[in-house]
């Protein structure tokens, strides 16, 4: 489990394509990694399959998460947002973040607002409905809250340390990004 809180950006440094999928090389400070813990890459709960203390570690894409994220299509210099899984005895900020992506948006438009910034994605039609104002939505891995929901789309609020510690700062219009909705509202459903 994650909480949305991205500790840092790691650079993929080698991308090797397989039969079976693909596998991402990425450039990290964490220096606590084991091989077989869970990270979040770009939102997406990945295993740390190989690693370098402080320096990298790689994961490997099945097929089924290559279908279904974007992460088939980055290569070597993107950056993305990482985070380690959350300790059971740790602080839990955020929201919980299962790691599940459960569809990619579009980035549509981003303003800035003073020293903040509004960011407006896409909404998938089969996402609208676990999607409301003031309502938990990871994009991307970033814990946040929904600010504004109309049709098909939905707005964030981007304060400065979050544009700034994340890749929201070099995401452009037109970009993809990952969305997981708020795990309870999915259990709410299922339940009634």
């Amino acid at each position: 489990m994650f909480t949305g809180i991205v500790e840092e950006t790691g650079e993929v440094t080698d991308v090797t394509e397989t039969g079976d999928g693909r596998r991402l090389r990425i450039a990290t400070d964490f220096g606590d990694l084991s091989e077989g813990d869970s990270i979040s890459v770009a939102g997406v709960c990945l295993t740390v399959e190989d690693h370098e203390p402080g320096e990298w570690f790689s994961v490997f894409l099945a097929e089924e998460t290559v279908d279904r994220t974007y992460l088939g299509e980055v290569g070597t210099g993107d950056e993305l947002n990482l985070e380690r899984a959350m300790p059971a005895d740790g602080r839990f900020d955020g929201h919980v973040v299962q790691g599940h992506v459960d569809g990619t948006a579009e980035l549509l438009a981003v303003e800035e607002v003073g020293e903040d910034w509004r960011f407006r994605f896409s909404l998938p039609a089969d996402l609208e409905r676990y999607v409301v104002e003031k309502g938990s939505i990871t994009v991307d891995g970033i814990s946040l809250t929904v600010a504004d929901r109309t049709g098909d789309a939905f707005a964030v609020a981007i304060v400065p340390t979050t544009y700034d510690l994340t890749t929201l700062s070099e995401k452009a219009v037109g970009d993809p990004v990952h969305l997981e909705v708020d795990v309870i509202a999915k259990y709410v459903e299922r339940m009634v």
